[in-house]
């Protein structure tokens, strides 16, 4: 199965030599679950030409806004709408969620209560209380038509969600290693985030965060959206999926 990675942002460069970029993670996290990737650098209007190029779709985190005015911001809608009609297998993480949302009629906004960095509790849907790493200040706050909520946290109350069985999105971010939250605290944080959180999440960078759990969940999602795309032949009349709820 091959899983079209849309990586909309660069990782700050001091951080680049020892974690590459977002789509470098990525394919690491998901890593061990049998699938084959392909990295579209979105930045530079890099897209797919079709929404089946790939048998399914991961849109990554950025440090631009998803109300921002940049020239690949509407085509990257343009194709996540294809996706979705297509009803091919759509993940999205932070930037991702959010510009799954925007794109299919939903509303994000910049948070008028600041930033949630580092350590965060999240609960989901099923009950679960799953700890990831989080990096912002920008959230979905009117979800699309059809969707549901999946996770939230006290400061974010879409902190994922789901339409149907073919997309998924999370707020966090479960590809983070302890290594890289640390590095993204000490290079991009400053004068940045207020610096009692910024120290805070420091201190908590080396606890115990779900990111393989998470990753499974990922793989879960994307192998079981295409196996009932297989078992009919055409994924718009596919009944089976897991979201990560």
């Amino acid at each position: 199965m091959r899983i079209g990675i849309l990586q909309t942002g660069p990782v700050p460069g001091e951080l680049v030599p020892k974690f590459g970029q977002y789509g470098d993670m990525f394919r690491r996290f998901l890593s061990g679950h049998g699938f084959n990737f392909r990295v579209y650098d979105v930045n530079a209007t890099e897209l797919p030409a079709a929404p089946d190029e790939c048998d399914g779709w991961l849109i990554t985190g950025s440090k631009y806004g998803v109300y921002e005015h940049h020239p690949w911001i509407a085509p990257l809608e343009n194709h996540i709408r294809a996706v979705h009609i297509a009803r091919l297998p759509m993940a999205g993480v932070c930037f991702g969620h959010q510009i799954i949302a925007q794109a299919l009629g939903g509303r994000v906004r910049k948070f008028s209560g600041g930033w949630s960095v580092g350590r965060v509790e999240y609960d989901f849907a099923d009950g679960r209380t799953v700890p990831l790493f989080s990096y912002h200040q920008d959230q979905v706050t009117e979800l699309p038509e059809g969707a549901h909520a999946s996770a939230s946290s006290g400061f974010c109350r879409y902190a994922g969600f789901t339409i149907g069985h073919h997309i998924t999105t999370l707020q966090p971010h479960p590809e983070f290693t302890p290594g890289y939250m640390t590095g993204l605290l000490e290079h991009r944080a400053k004068g940045v985030i207020p610096e009692d959180m910024r120290k805070a999440a420091l201190a908590c960078v080396h606890e115990p965060v779900a990111g393989a759990d998470m990753a499974a969940r990922f793989a879960a999602f994307f192998k079981a959206r295409t196996a009932a795309a297989d078992r009919t032949g055409h994924a718009g009349r596919a009944g089976g999926g897991a979201g990560l709820s």
